[in-house]
């Protein structure tokens, strides 16, 4: 009987409290994208909070709730890491390794929920009869339509207009040439260029002009052939490789499209890393600078250029691809379904990121 009675009480002392569904939303926009997918099956009412499209906008707009990964790609597609560059390199709970058995030539694919979607092959590149070679690609999104798109050029060594630019478009689901823009073969090297996302307009590296200017600083006019640009904060920068003796060189775009506002901003020597090459990848939110070592690691720097960390995530040689992606709830427009979510573009051999 004391026994019941104790339960009874201690029922009648339990305080039920019901947060305010405008408080649980504000709670939940502060989480990052892999806690809100668990957080799904909670209950009915966070399922549908956490799969309202204006939710996932709102939580992609606020600052606090956005991750920057790396996506660290071995030389076989089914070597994939996702590394939270921000973390020391040395902490395993910093990188988690994800699958990418699906893929399929060209696709979209979320890194932070898994869902992809494959793009259909163009017109262009359909040709059997064509000898295509894509020297471009780029990703990125356009506001004014709320559209994702992917941009690619190709290069026709039988037809009299060489260079096609056309985009595929996810709210219509097909591909379209944008006419007018023939272009010639703009790589330095012999790989894929990829865009880079920046101010809403995608940026390659390129010989001459093309559809718009941005100069690149006066003192590295002899080094195209070794050279990328990367993102810095938010500021464009242009960077050399480094490699053996010669320190890696970064220059930063202090002004959008002003020439005279490119600043050297740091040389990286790369003498203490095993592979002697440095390639920049990004930078921290404390002001690092992130980069490849040319085979299958990262490095980070400090802002002055010391040497703070090495690691190697496999072994044996060959290149390993890496981008930096936004962990995001963002769904495409093509078709509806709320679990079509986006921030990467992979093809065989290339991958960019969504900002």
């Amino acid at each position: 009987m004391k026994r019941a009675k104790s339960r009874r009480v201690r029922r009648r002392n339990r305080i039920s409290v019901l947060l305010p569904r405008n408080l649980i939303i504000q709670m939940l926009l502060r989480l990052p994208v892999k806690s809100l997918a668990r957080f799904k099956s909670v209950c009915k009412s966070w399922f549908s909070v956490i799969s309202d499209p204006h939710f996932a906008i709102s939580h992609f707009e606020l600052a606090a709730a956005c991750t920057e990964r790396l996506l660290f790609l071995g030389p076989t597609v089914h070597e994939v890491r996702s590394i939270d560059f921000n973390a020391p390199l040395n902490d395993d709970s910093a990188s988690a390794a994800l699958n990418l058995n699906f893929l399929q030539s060209l696709c979209l694919w979320n890194p932070a929920t898994g869902i992809h979607k494959q793009v259909c092959e163009s017109p262009i590149a359909s040709d059997m009869d064509a000898r295509l070679f894509v020297f471009l690609y780029g990703f990125g999104y356009d506001p004014s339509t709320d559209d994702y798109l992917v941009v690619q050029a190709s290069y026709n060594f039988d037809s009299e207009v060489a260079t096609r630019v056309e985009f595929f478009s996810f709210r219509a689901n097909a591909w379209k040439e944008t006419e007018g823009i023939h272009l010639s073969c703009m790589n330095s090297c012999d790989d894929i260029r990829t865009g880079l996302l920046l101010n809403g307009a995608i940026h390659w590296l390129a010989y001459q002009r093309s559809f718009s200017d941005i100069l690149l600083p006066d003192d590295m006019c002899d080094e195209y052939d070794i050279c990328n640009l990367a993102v810095l904060g938010d500021f464009l920068c242009v960077h050399v490789f480094g490699y053996d003796d010669f320190p890696a060189k970064i220059w930063v775009m202090k002004e959008y499209k002003i020439q005279s506002s490119w600043t050297k901003r740091v040389d990286v020597p790369v003498d203490e890393i095993p592979t002697k090459y440095f390639s920049l990848i990004c930078s921290t939110k404390s002001g690092d600078i992130v980069g490849k070592d040319g085979n299958n690691g990262l490095v980070k720097y400090n802002s002055e250029g010391q040497l703070l960390e090495h690691r190697s995530y496999r072994n044996g040689r060959g290149d390993s691809l890496v981008a930096v992606y936004t962990e995001s709830l963002l769904s495409l427009p093509y078709d509806g379904d709320q679990g079509k979510n986006t921030t990467m573009v992979y093809s065989d051999s290339i991958l960019r990121s969504e900002l």
